[in-house]
């Protein structure tokens, strides 16, 4: 079952512009490139790096099971509501329009784009983390930064404030699992209470901490404790150059996608039409396959690393059974001396 501890992520032991340039990479290409195999490979990566850092049962219950149904709703919305394109499959006596395959066909795009979006962002809370944030911009844009920080940061840590809360309700008997469902609105509406009444405090607490701080002020030095090592010179030019590859592919017509008025894709023959921006099939294979190692880039880091460290302990307790083989041998001998 995966889901680690941030702190063995050796992705997130990297250097935060790293961090930050490859979800800002990813999140942009899966929102403005709505090629199905871009989306395809960005889901596989999303789902498998958030099922690493999360775990396996967390990212099923939580993303599949409350954003399915979201997907769903948009997909099926946007045909309901916008009716573009030439090939209709339904038409609609009450409203006197059609359905089209190209407004269903891109509905379902869309909301793939929101769920995958929402899987890259489950990682981007687990990596970067508002320190982070803050170390970026805070010397160029410290009130936003603060603001983004803090926004960025609100539902993962009210959902962990509300679970103290519920416990806590729970030792004096006030959970909303308790009595009647009278009972039960009035218990849930004073953790409510409690909620907001802490938010409120935490957030006039930091700014007078972050003020006291002298935060945002003009010549202000920081702490870091981030530095640009060898490895992340390494990881950083490598993210580079999958990007100006993937970026040159892209710009070439190697995800070329159209959805009104009708459905045309780089690389594949749909109702016989191909785009005319379409590109080399070369140059679209070594598109897609950069772009898949850039999304799969951190999880290959992690996975190595553990692989190593692996090696590393087994090599070490070789050596440790070596030794100790060697000295209850040596003891054995030096008892066989005595006795003779």
């Amino acid at each position: 079952m995966w889901g680690i501890s941030i702190m063995t992520d050796a992705f997130s032991r990297c250097h935060p512009i790293l961090n930050f340039f490859y979800f800002a990479v990813v999140l942009g290409f899966t929102m403005f490139i709505q090629h199905p195999v871009y989306l395809a490979v960005s889901f596989v990566a999303a789902t498998a790096y958030s099922m690493w850092l999360n775990g396996v049962g967390k990212v099923l219950k939580i993303n599949f099971l409350l954003t399915i149904p979201s997907l769903l709703i948009v997909a099926l919305l946007n045909p309901m509501f916008n009716h573009y394109g030439v090939t209709p499959l339904l038409y609609i006596e009450s409203s006197g329009n059609w359905v089209t395959l190209e407004a269903l066909v891109y509905g379902i795009v869309l909301g793939c784009v929101l769920f995958i979006m929402i899987l890259w962002f489950s990682c981007y809370n687990q990596i970067m983390t508002s320190d982070k944030f803050i170390y970026l911009f805070g010397r160029i844009i410290p009130a936003m930064s603060l603001m983004l920080s803090m926004a960025l940061r609100f539902v993962p840590h009210f959902i962990a404030q509300l679970k103290v809360i519920r416990n806590g309700q729970k030792c004096v008997g006030m959970d909303v699992s308790n009595g009647k469902w009278f009972k039960k609105v009035r218990y849930a509406l004073n953790m409510v209470s409690i909620l907001v009444t802490w938010a409120l405090e935490n957030a006039i607490e930091t700014a007078d901490s972050m003020k006291s701080r002298g935060y945002g002020l003009k010549g202000r030095t920081a702490f870091s404790i981030y530095r640009f090592n060898r490895r992340d010179k390494i990881l950083g030019g490598m993210l580079a150059v999958l990007f100006v590859v993937s970026g040159y592919g892209c710009y070439h017509g190697a995800a070329f996608s159209q959805y009104n008025p009708r459905i045309l894709l780089a690389g594949f023959t749909i109702f016989g039409r191909v785009p005319r921006q379409s590109c080399s099939p070369v140059l679209a294979v070594i598109t897609f396959i950069s772009f898949g190692i850039f999304c799969f880039l951190p999880l290959m880091l992690d996975l190595s690393e553990e692989y190593a460290m692996k090696k590393s302990r087994s090599h070490v307790h070789s050596e440790m059974t070596v030794t100790y083989r060697q000295i209850y041998e040596e003891l054995a001998n030096e008892m066989e001396g005595e006795h003779k």
